[in-house]
């Protein structure tokens, strides 16, 4: 795949200027596959990326810690603001060609049917009913190669935690993941170094191109072009090879779609003005919270060798809580262990007898995206957009029942001691480690929650669809109210929460609105 690299056109020259049907913002599971559907439709697609173009090969001779710093917006150091008895949580987002899709761990659930007949029966979203939807994730199903794993790609430390769970009366299933000749190296939420994940850098973006659509990596979109009250184009700046503002750009364009994701759509609405007219934009996000815990075990793990995410269970899904396999490579899980000096040495040389499972929960909406242009992002003094979370408290107890579940399972299997993700250690636990009895004597529930190591890669719902522009900020179309030519296909226009893995979700919705759009008349001139 061939793609434009911003920086190659830096410089003190003047501003490019280009011209064309349709510009989308962002290449990921949502940009890629509008921009395949509408470029082999004959429109013509200009792509602009943030990130860098990371080749599989690239990937390869890449440490984690140098991928995080290539393809993670802020190297995977992006926090939410806690507001209330909330926790500070990771936003590990991708930032490269082909998005966060990149850089996850391929897990692939269709929307479970019971949302999508929330959305019809409590929103109103008629359009998103099961029957209505199944045609648009056969589509994505068969475009990523969606397989189930199998058993022989558990690692030990999902057999470990599955041989635990049957003991408590519960047990796992198989993932869907976008894999083929997956051989197990863990590697995958740093991309996929062997091209065996496929992401839309490698199936949707060369589909787009090969129907005529330019890609642009280094671009960063800093404004909408409104004439009246329709969109007419982008403005931003490239970037160079340190991320720096550079050079300039302007695109024209008949038709403008978002997909900067549930953290950049809503800034870069906010940014160009249209926050004032839509009070919704940036409100109301879900991140699926996200923790997991790690058990010693008496003999070796090796945890490491078998697909990253290969199962789950849904045995507490009426708790809100979904439960998931995975492993991250042995430096970085060393590097998440408690201790300082001689102390973390000890403990990091247990590496090899680690298990790790975690879990997530399908939280309320707690989240609200600021512009850096707004107070707050001003006091934030950084060029990301300030995200707020506030955890109900529905979902801070289903924290500590999830992590309780994991431990207690853990020690089932025959766990020595575990570790809870908690900053410091549990109370009276400075070293990190617990036994069964010590974890039976722990109040989850009055640990604050800011103490808690908390990740998420779901950001969700910051643009939401809807049938009022009073509590939505796009209809069931995706078009922004109030202004034509303006539609957003992202993660940010979820209605709500999904519990589950929201790539196939993301891409579902994206190619029900392109096959829309690709229906609908361009309007004159750029």
């Amino acid at each position: 795949m061939s793609v434009v690299e911003g920086r190659t056109l830096c410089g003190p020259n003047a501003p490019l200027t280009l011209s064309t049907d349709v510009v989308i913002v962002g290449s990921g599971a949502s940009g890629a596959v509008v921009a395949a559907e509408l470029a082999e439709a004959g429109q013509k697609v200009i792509v602009l990326e943030e990130g860098p173009h990371l080749l599989p090969s690239q990937l390869a001779r890449m440490r984690p810690s140098e991928t995080m710093r290539h393809g993670w917006r802020e190297a995977g150091m992006s926090f939410t603001v806690p507001v209330g008895d909330s926790p500070a949580i990771n936003l590990m987002v991708g930032r490269c060609v082909g998005g966060s899709s990149v850089m996850t761990g391929g897990v692939c659930f269709r929307t479970p049917d019971h949302i999508l007949q929330e959305w019809v029966l409590e929103l109103g979203l008629r359009s998103l009913n099961p029957v209505a939807m199944t045609p648009f994730f056969e589509e994505v199903e068969r475009r990523c190669h969606i397989e189930l794993v199998p058993e022989h790609m558990r690692s030990r430390s999902t057999v470990l935690y599955g041989q635990g769970a049957q003991k408590l009366g519960y047990s796992l299933a198989p993932n869907h993941r976008n894999t083929k000749d997956c051989d197990g190296c863990s590697r995958c939420n740093f991309g996929c170094p062997h091209g065996a994940k496929w992401s839309v850098d490698l199936t949707y973006l060369p589909r787009a191109q090969a129907a005529g659509a330019e890609v642009f990596s280094d671009a960063l979109v800093e404004q909408l072009i409104l004439r009246g009250d329709q969109a007419v184009g982008i403005r931003g700046r490239l970037l160079d090879a340190d991320g720096k503002p550079q050079r300039r750009f302007v695109v024209h364009a008949r038709r403008v779609v978002l997909a900067c994701g549930g953290m950049h759509t809503p800034r870069l609405l906010q940014d160009s003005g249209i926050a004032d007219r839509l009070t919704s934009v940036g409100e109301g996000m879900t991140l699926h919270p996200s923790m997991r815990v790690m058990a010693r075990f008496d003999e070796p793990v090796y945890g490491w060798r078998g697909a990253l995410q290969s199962a789950h269970s849904e045995a507490f899904v009426d708790e809100k809580i979904t439960l998931m396999s995975v492993f991250v490579p042995s430096g970085v899980l060393a590097a998440t262990l408690p201790g300082i000096g001689q102390s973390h040495k000890r403990r990091a040389e247990m590496a090899p007898y680690l298990a790790v499972f975690g879990g997530m929960v399908h939280d309320d909406p707690g989240g609200r995206v600021m512009s850096r242009r707004s107070p707050l992002g001003m006091l934030w003094g950084r060029s990301e957009p300030a995200v707020t979370y506030r955890m109900s408290r529905r979902d801070r107890h289903g924290i500590s029942r999830m992590l309780r579940i994991l431990a207690e399972t853990f020690f089932a299997a025959g766990a020595r001691e575990v570790f809870l993700p908690i900053l410091g250690g549990p109370p009276g636990f400075p070293d990190g480690g617990l036994g069964a009895d010590d974890l039976r004597s722990i109040d989850l529930d009055k640990i604050p929650a800011q103490r808690f190591e908390c990740a998420s890669q779901h950001p969700l719902g910051s643009c939401r669809m809807g049938l009022s522009p009073d509590d939505a900020v796009v209809d069931e179309n995706g078009q922004v109210f109030g202004l034509r030519e303006l539609f957003v296909v992202d993660s940010s226009i979820l209605p709500t929460s999904l519990g589950v893995n929201p790539q196939v979700t993301v891409m579902a919705m994206a190619t029900r609105l392109a096959w829309k759009l690709r229906e609908r008349r361009l309007p004159e001139g750029a």
